[in-house]
């Protein structure tokens, strides 16, 4: 038993000295995390000392908002990593978009994402996580769909690290929880917010864990406990864990207790007792399924160059390819190697017949294996190509071929205690070794030399060597631990015993309890029951009911023989050929009959020369929690006594005869037997080849239609391509029509074929009574403001007619608008629909009445803007434009200055009164006179007396009004001088 230094010594993963050393909680989360995430950390304290880092299935092209959404809910930093960003307590990292992260040390460290295939951001930290930190690593798989997280999350276990999950109940989406569930190696399944106490629980439990001696418990001894906890494993699943280093299963041991919440060793072995469902959650720690597809891709690729091509490309038709993975765990490296050697077999066009032999000591994974389905995080170990070769898919999951899978044979096998397999031209044992303990590596590399065929291939795991065996093998590729075997051994002896059957408990207690001075003690009485043995009983064979050779009582050597050839434990092939039939007779008879049976004397020749009369007896001997066992003693005798009472002497002769007829009537009714299994299995056998062959016919129709439907799928993919192109189009065309309606500020309603309101401007609410929730309804449900009886009427008209209809209608509100009703289609011809608009013309309505105002008036009037520019003029100025002139108003009409018209229609702006009169209109123009008047005479004969009279215009932005007339009759005494 190794010392407690030994048992207890930490092996997590490198950290630097100055780096972050503590617990790191990985959270993974997808399609649902956001509200997992946000009550996860409402329940998590800022100081718990730990890192947390957040890594999701995020879109590559939004930003996003995960930080200010996470940040309401805890009070800890939350910060988005950039690259080498280091690790802090009591700070939340989350994942940048496009991007998929790894740790290094105490860094984050980000790589871009690739944007084809199937991307696992979480399987990636989550193993690069529990490489780092060791049992310092912490996952937590929340909602989301697929199995991203799965196969971190079993690094993270065989890390020594703990596992936590959400409730799939509370999940809104249960892929990921129920995938990493299924695993059977999660601590604890709970709803988000009771995972962050648990959390905190497992992280302050930590320092308080004790392998020591309890000081409850003087007597309690750290070995004797541990010797305990073995026996309790070896009577559940009856596999021997004394062969493991001690340092894995105590640490293993330290990470449940921490899990359970047990102080010490004292009180979690008592917890293993009394609790067989914890003792199956430690054997199945103990047993981690690491692995995956090409693991170690270079290795595989070597091994396919080096040692797969040679075994095809030598082996003949009829001649088989043998192969055996010990310790398989769930099957990927089978397959691995399955899927070598097929393609192996389609490079040489040559393929010859081949088994696989895929065997763990694990009868769970045992199950998985041969299952041979796999989740779609397989997708990111194995090629396309060979995914698209050797699976199919079905749904979320991988399943294999069965061109791949009939080749192989899953089985449960214990190395370290079962006959191994024999005539294998390759065994692949990785990483299985460095679990167990000096002797039992040395006894399972034995095992495996003897599977080997001579010239067989054996490939290592990276951190496993031969030992004392490597003169026995020769390097293929010592990077790799690739070796050929140079000698064949024969059986191990220890291969054919079988193995002690599980004790019971109680029997494990009372073991592993006893203390150390009672071993003398039993030593002493061994001895003395050897001795008795020795001298006063006859040499005795114990044989079990198939007559091998179980243990040997007394000097047996002068009864037994070894002959040549292969090593075995048979009986019959142990005895001198003179003792032969009468020890089969004898172990028949008692056998059969259940009583003990003894021999007439028999005159035999010793195999040392020497003569000797004796008798053979036969009794039977039922072992406790085993099967029948027989006890075949030597009586020496050197005269004639009388048999023992209690025992029949068996007549040899007769019974030779009896048996010999009894064994020709088992041989002629087991012929009967066996020709009519015969012809039930050839009847079966042409069923299931028809049955193959309709499978096969199947399986093409299927290979066909799924062709037909990724066909159909990359069309589908191409069409929702180009629709979503059409919708940004779409999108971007809709809001540019309601900017154009919006800045046009027109009323705008559009209704169906049914009249029923489709959409509508902002301004169409001042006209009718419509809300945003009345899309749907028929447009005559709503009141207007308009005096448009035939409003109703022109809509179905334009509808059925696809004419334009334009009237000028008044409305309650006081103004005047141009009602225009068009049709709506989308293409020609085609009547979906009608729009009508209502253009507000108030002010040009109110401008044309101002107009015919103007006209009406017989002096000549313009209107000047503030910059003095004609704008409006009435019909009298245009007539005196006409005669001054100007009959085209480009000097006197709308768009011509002030100074322009005065040359034609006022006085020169060199006389007194024409400065006058351009100064007095810029005044007014300005603001800074009320009106200016100016008298002028023409010089046209005879001259008339004109006025011009110029007015601001008030409230309107600023402006005149110019008004010329005839004075003449206002001045009468002025004409006449």
């Amino acid at each position: 038993m190794s010392s407690v230094s030994e048992t207890t010594q930490d092996t997590t993963g490198p950290r630097g000295a100055d780096g972050y050393d503590g617990y790191v909680v990985a959270i993974g989360a997808s399609a649902g995390g956001l509200d997992a995430l946000e009550r996860f950390f409402q329940c998590l304290p800022s100081d718990s000392g730990a890192a947390y880092v957040v890594i999701q299935h995020l879109s590559p092209d939004h930003k996003s908002m995960m930080g200010n959404l996470l940040a309401r809910h805890t009070e800890m930093p939350v910060v988005t990593v950039t690259d080498a960003m280091r690790l802090e307590p009591n700070r939340v990292h989350l994942i940048p978009p496009a991007n998929m992260m790894t740790v290094r040390g105490d860094a984050l460290r980000l790589s871009p994402k690739n944007p084809r295939g199937l991307t696992l951001p979480i399987d990636l930290f989550f193993t690069s996580l529990a490489k780092e930190f060791g049992k310092h690593a912490i996952g937590v798989v929340l909602s989301g769909t697929g199995s991203d997280g799965t196969r971190g999350a079993v690094a993270i276990n065989d890390a020594g690290g703990m596992l936590l999950a959400q409730d799939p109940e509370s999940a809104k989406f249960d892929g990921m929880p129920r995938s990493v569930i299924a695993t059977g190696l999660v601590d604890a399944t709970l709803s988000p917010d009771d995972l962050g106490p648990r959390l905190i629980e497992f992280i302050t439990q930590a320092p308080q864990i004790k392998t020591e001696n309890p000081p409850q418990d003087p007597t309690f001894d750290k070995e004797d406990a541990l010797e305990e906890a073995m026996h309790l494993l070896k009577h559940q699943g009856g596999i021997n864990f004394r062969d493991y280093k001690p340092a894995t299963v105590m640490r293993r041991i330290e990470r449940r207790m921490q899990v359970r919440h047990t102080p010490d060793l004292h009180s979690y072995v008592r917890l293993l007792d009394s609790d067989r469902g914890e003792l199956a959650v430690l054997r199945r720690e103990l047993l981690i399924p690491v692995t995956s597809f090409f693991r170690d891709p270079d290795t595989f690729e070597i091994l396919d160059q080096t040692v797969i091509r040679s075994i095809v490309s030598e082996r003949g038709e009829n001649q088989p390819i043998r192969v055996w993975v010990p310790g398989v765990s769930t099957g990927e490296e089978a397959y691995t190697l399955a899927i070598l050697f097929a393609e192996a077999f389609e490079r040489e066009r040559h393929w010859p017949s081949f088994k696989l032999f895929a065997t763990d000591v694990e009868q769970q994974n045992v199950e998985i294996g041969g299952a041979g389905v796999f989740s779609e995080a397989i997708a990111a170990e194995i090629s396309p190509e060979r995914l698209e070769r050797f699976f199919y898919k079905r749904g979320n999951h991988f399943v294999v071929k069965n061109e791949i899978r009939q080749n192989i044979v899953f089985a449960r096998h214990n190395l370290l205690e079962d006959p191994p397999f024999t005539r294998m031209d390759l065994v692949t044992c990785r990483n299985l070794l460095i679990y167990f303990r000096t002797q039992a590596q040395e006894r399972a590399l034995r095992r495996i030399q003897y599977a080997l065929s001579p010239g067989g291939y054996l490939l290592l795991g990276p951190s496993e060597t031969l030992a004392d065996l490597h003169t026995d093998f020769t390097a293929v590729n010592s990077r790799h631990k690739i070796y050929r075997v140079l000698r064949h051994v024969s059986l191990p002896l220890d291969t054919a015993t079988p193995s002690r059957p599980p004790a019971s408990a109680a029997e494990s207690r009372h073991y592993s309890q006893r203390s150390r001075h009672q071993s003398t003690d039993a030593a002493a009485i061994d001895a003395g029951q050897s001795i008795l043995l020795r001298d006063y009983a006859p040499t005795t064979l114990l044989l079990n009911a198939h007559g091998e050779l179980l243990h040997v009582f007394g000097e047996a050597a002068r009864y037994l023989r070894i002959g040549e050839g292969s090593a075995t434990l048979d009986i019959a092939k142990l005895l001198p050929q003179p003792l032969v039939p009468v020890a089969q007779a004898l172990l028949y008879k008692c056998a059969r009959s259940g009583t003990a049976m003894r021999s007439d004397q028999l005159g035999i020749e010793l195999p040392s020369g020497e003569h000797e009369r004796l008798r053979m007896a036969v009794r039977p001997y039922d072992a406790p929690q085993s099967e029948r066992h027989l006890l075949l003693s030597f009586e020496s005798e050197p005269q004639e006594v009388i048999p023992r009472q209690g025992m029949e002497t068996l007549d040899l002769d007769d019974e030779t005869a009896q048996r010999v007829e009894n064994l020709e009537r088992e041989l002629a009714a087991t012929r009967e037997s066996l020709q009519a299994t015969i012809e039930e299995l050839e009847t079966a056998n042409e069923e299931l080849q028809a049955t193959n062959e309709e499978l096969m016919a199947s399986n093409e129709e299927l290979q066909s239609s799924n062709e037909e439907l990724q066909s159909v799928n990359e069309e589908l993919y191409t069409v929702n391509a180009e629709n979503q192109e059409k919708i940004e189009i779409l999108n971007r065309l809709n809001a540019d029509l309601d900017g154009m309606a919006k800045a046009a500020a027109i009323a705008t309603v559009f209704v169906d074929a049914e009249l029923r309101l489709t959409r509508f401007t902002p301004e169409a609410t001042t006209l009718f009574k419509i809300r945003n929730g009345d899309l749907g309804r028929p447009i005559d449900d709503f009141t207007n403001l308009l005096q448009y009886p035939d409003f109703i009427d022109e809509l179905r008209r334009t509808i059925a007619s696809g004419e334009m209809l334009q009237r000028e209608i008044a409305a309650a509100n006081s103004r005047i608008y141009l009602a225009r009703v068009l049709p709506y289609a989308v293409r020609a011809g085609e009547a979906r629909g009608a729009v009508a608009t209502f253009v507000d013309i108030t002010s040009l309505h109110d401008i044309e009445r101002l107009q015919a105002v103007l006209d009406s008036l017989p002096e000549q009037i313009a209107v000047l803007d503030p910059q003095g520019i004609v704008t409006q003029i009435n019909r009298s100025w245009r007539e005196a434009a006409r005669h001054a002139g100007d009959p085209s108003l480009s000097d006197t009409g709308p768009g011509a200055g002030y100074e322009r018209a005065l040359q034609l229609l006022g006085p020169d702006g060199e006389h007194p009164c024409g400065r006058e009169l351009r100064a007095g209109i810029r005044a007014v123009l300005e603001g800074h006179s009320p009106a200016v008047v100016v008298d002028f005479a023409t010089t046209d004969e005879p001259p008339t007396r004109l006025a011009i009279h110029v007015s601001p215009i008030q409230h309107h932005d600023g402006g005149a009004v110019l008004a010329r007339l005839d004075a003449s009759e206002w001045h009468p005494h002025e004409a006449e001088d």
